[in-house]
């Protein structure tokens, strides 16, 4: 199985789990054709899709996705946000139970975000074991166990934000109140039991409150873990093993 990174930040974020036989499109935040080329224009392996929220550079496609006959799965207040509700290819996911997508076995849990009812998602697969993929939340109030890969929201450090938005107070208060710091971040992490963990996945990192170098090298020094910040076209090997 492999990660494939679309998109991440805020100028969009889709990301696709993928094997010989099928593919689980997360988050589509970016034009579809940028979808339908990182599936190399052949949507015949991919089963499903899952939205966390109804913000626009996690849902951008989600009606174009639908309409190329891709079952769209996430929490019912997010479809009735982006007004996909009525919609056939519409599932809405309840907080805290899991659903079989295809070969992946998907579960959903609260976030703390501003939005309707945002989300993140344990997806596990033979291939993978337990990938977190946990972003747009301001912390987790929730500790996993037995996870083989993390994909997680590393958005600003505090000490970049208070210089590049020291006069947009309102701006700084909304990304502080909204999306994970890399000390909250590192935090969770080491909250965590991290022992089979092979991947931990940066993501979402703000284009002006961030430093690549420093997050990378912060949370490998605080895990132990490979480390990989992902940028647009990143593909990352994803298994239960290291070997």
């Amino acid at each position: 199985m492999k990660l494939t990174v679309v998109g991440t930040g805020s100028s969009g974020n889709c990301y696709i789990l993928e094997n010989d036989k099928e593919s689980l499109l997360i988050e589509c935040g970016v034009n579809i054709k940028a979808i339908k080329q990182a599936l190399r224009f052949s949507l015949t392996k991919l089963v499903g899709a899952l939205v966390t929220h109804e913000h626009q550079d996690h849902c951008k496609s989600i009606k174009e996705v639908m309409a190329s006959g891709v079952n769209v799965w996430a929490t019912k207040g997010t479809h009735e946000a982006c007004g996909t509700i009525r919609n056939h290819r519409a599932l809405a996911m309840c907080l805290g139970e899991s659903y079989k997508v295809g070969g992946f076995k998907v579960m959903s849990f609260k976030t703390e975000h501003d939005a309707a009812e945002p989300c993140g998602f344990l997806i596990n697969h033979p291939d993978t074991g337990n990938v977190l993929f946990l972003t747009d939340t301001m912390y987790s109030p929730f500790t996993f166990r037995n996870l083989h890969n993390i994909i997680i929201e590393a958005n600003y450090s505090h000490e970049v934000i208070r210089v590049q938005l020291s006069e947009k107070e309102f701006l700084k208060n909304r990304v502080m109140q909204s999306h994970m710091s890399l000390d909250t971040c590192i935090g969770f992490l080491r909250k965590n039991d991290l022992s089979k963990v092979n991947n931990i996945v940066l993501i979402h990192l703000s284009d002006g409150n961030s430093d690549e170098k420093l997050f990378k090298s912060e949370v490998e020094n605080a895990t132990g873990k490979t480390v990989t910040v992902a940028d647009n076209g990143t593909v990352i090997q994803f298994k239960k093993t290291p070997f």
